[in-house]
């Protein structure tokens, strides 16, 4: 421990710092800036938010993915010229290879965040992975890469950093089964029937989790869990039939590791994710955390069997887990429009599962895709989609 605390402090990447995991990392950070600064921070759209976190945590650098903001976040940087102001996917790509970054935290939403993230690896980055579609899109290409690069990606997600934590010591130990846990979000005690007319304005009232809008839908819809169970397959070497999906209301136990002689290790604490953010910047070491501790007194701990009929997004990315090949990049991309499509009100509830079933249909199966295939694959995905959403 003697000899991290002497270390210069570690430069942080965050790809989406104006998102809910970038910021809460931010707040990490703050806490702990004798040992962590920020090197860069990029975002989407938030432009006015992206200067504001500029302005106080004075990085190297900014990026705006969308060129169209760029020319207002420039004016907003006016005042700092130190930072350097670039915007675009290239710039993305080309940020996170800068020498002094230690860790790249990819915090961005979809699939946009799987080429920054093969440039990070290449680069020899530690992968604070907070990106599910990565994983989900590219897992098998990812793991490949990981392992030529000899490369770290260190889970943020709370599920698959309990995981990860249930691990460490039981290296040699294999895997007998992964206790994925769910909240159910915010319909688990709703019928078919009820899901028929459910509007956005309920889906995003998540009952324990504040996240941005996107994954609180998948949330609701289960998909979210769908695309953990496909990540823990890659992260940790299983198969599928070797995760069960536990519904866990009270989001408490944040997933488990079950192994040959029976034995059950298990992550608790109350829901905040800032621990597994601050874990994935510290590990192997743990730092203190403000914030509330875990009552054991304070509630029971249930836990129940996800219905499969009634949230069909899970049981449609376990399908394609069983598929395999660019199954989950076309699940993804099929998501990722009637997500949009659904908090646009072009689309109801259950009509994104629909559309999604459809779409794993119709869309070209190739069961060894490289990296040109997730991108025709994805692309392709979204015009089916798109489609059937007019």
């Amino acid at each position: 421990m003697g000899k991290d605390t002497k270390k210069k402090k570690k430069q942080i990447a965050i790809l989406g710092s104006t998102g809910s995991i970038g910021t809460q990392a931010l707040q990490v950070i703050e806490e702990h800036s004798d040992r962590y600064e920020v090197y860069c921070l990029t975002a989407n759209n938030k432009v006015e938010l992206l200067a504001e976190q500029a302005h106080r945590f004075k990085p190297a650098a900014v990026v705006i993915a969308n060129e169209q903001h760029y020319e207002a976040l420039r004016r907003m940087m006016d005042d700092m010229p130190d930072v350097k102001v670039f915007a675009g996917k290239q710039a993305l790509d080309e940020i996170v290879e800068a020498t002094p970054i230690d860790i790249v935290l990819t915090a961005m939403v979809g699939f946009a965040g799987l080429s920054p993230t093969i440039h990070a690896i290449k680069a020899r980055k530690t992968i604070a992975l907070a990106n599910k579609e990565t994983l989900v899109v590219a897992g098998e290409l990812i793991g490949k890469l990981a392992a030529e690069y000899r490369t770290p990606i260190l889970p943020v997600d709370s599920e698959h950093s309990a995981i990860f934590q249930s691990l460490v010591g039981e290296e040699n130990n294999p895997i007998e089964k992964i206790l994925l846990t769910a909240s159910g979000g915010p319909f688990r005690q709703k019928s078919i029937d009820e899901l028929g007319t459910v509007t956005k304005a309920d889906a995003l009232r998540h009952p324990t989790w504040d996240m941005g809008a996107k994954i609180t839908i998948d949330s609701a819809t289960m998909m979210n869990k769908g695309f953990e169970v496909i990540e823990a397959k890659w992260l940790f070497g299983v198969k599928a039939s070797q995760i069960q999906v536990l519904v866990h209301p009270q989001s408490i136990v944040h997933s488990a590791v079950q192994f040959q002689d029976g034995a059950v290790k298990a992550q608790l604490g109350v829901p905040d994710m800032r621990l597994p953010i601050q874990y994935a910047f510290s590990f192997p070491y743990r730092l203190p955390l403000s914030g509330s501790r875990l009552d054991l007194f304070a509630q029971k701990l249930e836990f129940f069997e996800p219905d499969l009929k009634k949230f069909r997004c899970l049981a449609l990315a376990f399908e394609a887990i069983e598929r395999g090949g660019n199954m989950p990049c076309i699940v993804n991309a099929a998501n990722e429009v009637v997500n949009r499509g659904f908090l646009e009100d072009r689309c109801s509830f259950l009509q994104m599962s629909d559309i999604i079933g459809e779409v794993m249909q119709r869309c070209p199966f190739s069961p060894t895709p490289d990296y040109d295939t997730y991108v025709q694959t994805d692309a392709e995905a979204r015009r089916i989609a798109a489609a059937m959403l007019k």
